[in-house]
């Protein structure tokens, strides 16, 4: 039987143990808790920097990425900033705000075309009734000038009309930037025409110095005139704005293995690298363009000229300097662009410069009455040897006709008409011959007239000079 002090002891043994079971518990809850609220208190740091981190590249976005996404649209140069956090590059949320950039990109770009849709068909509307108005203003001022003679108020109109052709050009410019017509259809003209009608636009123009080098005729097609008139006076409006006006403008004018090339040639400032390739896809004319990208003023020269080369096959390059140190531009028209007119039929204006080229092979010298002599064959045919009096060594020449040489012969005295010998018995005589006797003819009624002087005060006289005039003229032919 179990004795009373041993049931103590033993409860006090086993009660010793659970507390000791219980305090082992409670000291691993605590060092648990303590852990977790460590766990939660980093979570939480990791939290508060992640959405502090969120929150500023939220920021970043709105404050820097996204007005420089906007700009990129206008101006492709500029450069998007990227994330503040590299390391989000890649992950869902980089992905999320570059998605963010690229939709505001298409919404701007979508957006800004259609309200410069909307300005130019409105600056169209206005155009085409300032175009019409000019044309009016046109027509009347050069009614006046045929109608009056007066020298000073033929100059007032003469500077009048003048004005009216600079306002005109800008008005068509613009339209023609708006995506209109050129607004007139002409004929077949020379080019060399359609080149001093673009100068003749200018505010300036006696600045400009044209060198024609193109065969006599070289025209454009009815529809191609305007447009090279167009871009011309662009062209050169450029040279002289951006040159001093104590310097000329060249303009040269050459065939090339395509077609023709303008060249405008200024001694300006010339252009930087950048100011050269935008000018160049300005008249490139591959890019749409847009009136918010032309300036505040809009400049629409250089935009009008691509509006053209686009629409009717024309090439112009602005990417050379000039040998005077400005700005070289080309215009290149190509073949199929080209026609010819025949200069005898339709010349160009007289105040067009004349070309330096021949129109082709000089023409044999013409038979006249002073003198004659022996035809010769277009195509060289089989003959025999002539001695220098002009006959054959041989009878043998089948009929052919023969080559006879020319002879320098001595002027034939001046003898009376009824004696002279039969026109085909004279001798030949060489151009060069009957030139010296019309000389010698003009100087002798010169010297004739001027001893006659005194006396011409008669009628009598008068008519006494002009028919010794004539007969010496019958006496030399």
């Amino acid at each position: 039987m179990i004795e009373l002090p041993d049931l103590v002891a033993g409860g006090l043994a086993a009660g010793t143990l659970s507390a000791l079971a219980l305090g082992g518990g409670l000291l691993r809850l605590r060092r648990q808790q303590t852990r977790q609220r460590a766990e939660i208190s980093a979570l939480r740091t990791q939290l508060d920097g992640s959405l502090r981190a969120f929150t500023a590249e939220v920021e970043h976005l709105a404050a820097r990425r996204v007005p420089a996404a906007a700009q990129r649209v206008a101006h492709p140069h500029l450069a998007v900033p990227g994330p503040l956090q590299p390391l989000t590059v890649g992950t869902p949320l980089g992905i999320a705000l570059e998605n963010v950039l690229l939709a505001l990109q298409a919404e701007v770009a979508s957006q800004r075309t259609r309200v410069d849709a909307a300005a130019q068909a409105g600056m169209r509307g206005a155009t085409r009734e300032i175009q019409a108005a000019l044309y009016r203003l046109q027509d009347a001022l050069r009614r006046l000038q045929q109608r009056y003679d007066d020298p000073e108020l033929a100059q007032t109109l003469f500077q009048l009309d003048h004005e009216n052709e600079q306002s005109l050009r800008r008005a068509q410019v613009a339209a023609v930037v708006c995506g209109a017509w050129v607004g007139l259809a002409r004929e077949e003209s020379h080019l060399v025409d359609a080149v001093t009608g673009g100068q003749a636009r200018l505010a300036g123009y006696q600045r400009v110095k044209v060198h024609n080098h193109l065969e006599p005729g070289t025209a454009l097609v009815s529809h191609a005139v305007e447009p090279v008139a167009i871009i011309v006076a662009e062209l050169l409006d450029n040279a002289l704005r951006h040159s001093a006006p104590d310097t000329d403008v060249v303009v040269s004018l050459e065939h090339v293995h395509h077609g023709v090339c303008v060249t405008v040639d200024d001694a300006g400032l010339g252009m930087t690298r950048d100011e050269r390739d935008r000018a160049q896809r300005l008249v490139a004319g591959d890019a749409p363009i847009l009136l918010t990208d032309l300036g505040d003023p809009p400049r629409m020269g250089l935009a009008a000229i691509g509006r053209l080369t686009r629409q009717f096959d024309l090439g112009v390059d602005v990417s050379s300097a000039s040998p005077y140190g400005g700005v070289r531009a080309v215009l290149r028209v190509d073949s199929h662009l080209l026609s010819r007119l025949d200069p005898a039929d339709r010349p160009p204006a007289p105040s067009a410069p004349r070309t330096t080229r021949r129109s082709g092979p000089a023409a044999p010298a013409p038979t006249h009455a002073y003198g004659t002599q022996d035809a010769v064959p277009d195509a060289p045919r089989h003959h025999t040897p002539t001695d220098e009096n002009g006959n054959g060594e041989g009878d043998g020449n089948d009929g052919l006709p023969q080559r006879r040489r020319r002879r320098t012969r001595p002027a034939p005295a001046a003898v009376p008409e009824a004696s002279a010998p039969p026109a085909s018995s004279r001798p030949a005589r060489r151009p060069e011959e009957a030139a010296a006797a019309l000389g010698a003819l003009q100087s002798g009624t010169a010297a004739a007239r001027s001893e006659a002087a005194p006396a011409a005060g008669t009628p009598t006289a008068a008519a006494h000079d002009t028919d010794h005039t004539h007969d010496e003229g019958g006496a030399a032919r």
